[in-house]
């Protein structure tokens, strides 16, 4: 499968309007059993429960009868199992789809054809769920634009519901512009249409992408990429006399703009374009912001301390300063997501404060480790050891709680803490080391 892969992104990359007409048979057994192998062990398992473990006994049988279905066009993929998993700072529940593992191996096949085709027409300014590619790539690049151009004015959008609001009939347009395989096609409709089983009851879905789905980001990406990305780069930045810059991450995007009149302008183009779509954005965490080296002046003016600020991929951007006194972008982590975090850690303690102390601190260290790859960027490192701090001081809270005298003081908490630390943070990721697959961009 990797040759002809290889091959289809030969074809895509010099023909930018070709239409692939057979591709369906790339899903054979050899590339699904592949794809079986590649996906994750002990995952939650979807409506029929079978685990990774379970479908593998029978792996050869599994898969051949697999692949009869798929030529055959019997193949339907099982409602995926809703869950609910709790909101940040919120009572309310985000829900979750978990797919069959069978499924899950279709998807992956799947995913591996689409991208191969459209990680040649994605454009710069997209980001998310691509290869060589991630959210510190996003920030550097974002962090450039405000920097080294003409930005004055930022419009930080949110997409109201997005993965559930994906419009099944123009997703299926969109990818016949690259895709003539029937085939294929008929499968990706069917996972669209697969529809959730909540309480024993099926539900059927008609619009929005694949719950908890493999497939659900790359074709979140071309979905975006024909709305919005194209769009804006064909239409938006021709339009602007000034300077315009946009980066994606997923549906999180933010837009850079020299002029406030041209700011206000995109905003309005961005509402009928999105409803045309039948997308709409949140209008309460939408905002245009001055953003730049003139921000400051300018809240001054207005009688405002500080300029305004906004917050993307978990970080809230502000207006700051070098050691030389020229303006700088500086991030530190949003407040939304440290009470989350911290929220989450509470929780974990309190259903867990009576295991064995070395369990305990074992999960601790490299739950802040993976905190700190993410967190640990130019300038945030006061902002996650203060997160550290307060991870502390709930640690000993807890397992002072272990004790009905409460006898766990805290110069008994200092000293255990000196056998069982807790890893410190220093920066994992600095904001102007721009890697070749970032720098092309510039």
């Amino acid at each position: 499968m990797e040759t002809k892969l290889l091959r289809i992104a030969e074809l895509a990359k010099a023909d930018p309007k070709m239409k692939f007409t057979s591709l369906a048979h790339l899903l054979n057994e050899q590339a699904l059993d592949q794809c079986h192998l590649e996906l994750p062990n002990k995952k939650a398992t979807g409506v029929n429960g079978t685990t990774k473990e379970e479908y593998s006994e029978n792996l050869k049988e599994n898969i051949a009868d697999l692949v009869n279905r798929l030529k055959s066009r019997s193949y339907r993929p099982v409602p995926v199992k809703r869950m609910y998993i709790p909101k940040l700072n919120s009572n309310k529940k985000r829900p979750l789809g978990i797919p069959e593992h069978e499924d899950k191996i279709v998807q992956k096949g799947i995913t591996k054809i689409l991208n191969t085709i459209y990680e040649n027409d994605f454009l710069d300014c997209s980001f998310g769920f691509r290869p060589n590619l991630n959210c510190h790539d996003a920030l550097k690049i974002l962090n450039y634009y405000i920097e080294k151009k003409s930005v004055n004015y930022v419009v930080d959008v949110d997409i109201k519901g997005f993965f559930d609001n994906v419009d099944h009939q123009w997703m299926m347009e969109f990818l016949k512009l690259r895709i003539a395989d029937p085939s294929l096609l008929r499968i990706i409709g069917r996972f669209l249409k697969g529809g959730y089983m909540e309480e024993g009851k099926k539900y059927k879905t008609d619009k929005g992408t694949p719950q908890g789905g493999v497939i659900s980001p790359i074709l979140a990406n071309v979905y975006l990429h024909y709305v919005l990305d194209l769009w804006f780069e064909n239409r938006v930045r021709k339009q602007c006399k000034g300077q315009a810059y946009m980066v994606r991450y997923a549906d999180d995007f933010v837009c850079c703009f020299q002029s406030k009149s041209e700011a206000q302008q995109f905003f309005q183009s961005l509402k009928s374009r999105l409803k045309k779509f039948n997308l709409e954005i949140a209008e309460d965490k939408t905002k245009i912001i001055p953003f730049g080296r003139y921000a400051e002046k300018d809240a001054k003016q207005k009688g405002n301390k500080k300029p305004a600020t906004f917050d993307f991929l978990g970080f809230t951007h502000y207006c700051g300063k070098s050691k030389q006194g020229n303006f700088r972008v500086k991030r530190k982590t949003s407040r939304k997501k440290i009470q989350s975090k911290l929220k989450e850690t509470k929780e974990w303690l309190k259903n867990n404060r009576n295991q064995d102390i070395h369990m305990i601190m074992d999960r601790f260290k490299r739950s802040l480790t993976g905190y700190y790859n993410y967190y640990c960027i130019t300038d945030n490192t006061p902002s996650v050891n203060k997160f550290r701090d307060k991870i502390g001081f709930i640690l000993f809270k807890w397992l002072n709680r272990r004790s009905q005298r409460k006898s766990f003081t805290w110069d008994k908490f200092r000293l255990f803490l000196t056998k069982h630390p807790l890893p410190y943070a220093r920066v994992k990721v600095n904001i102007y080391d721009l890697r070749k697959e970032v720098s092309y961009i510039l």
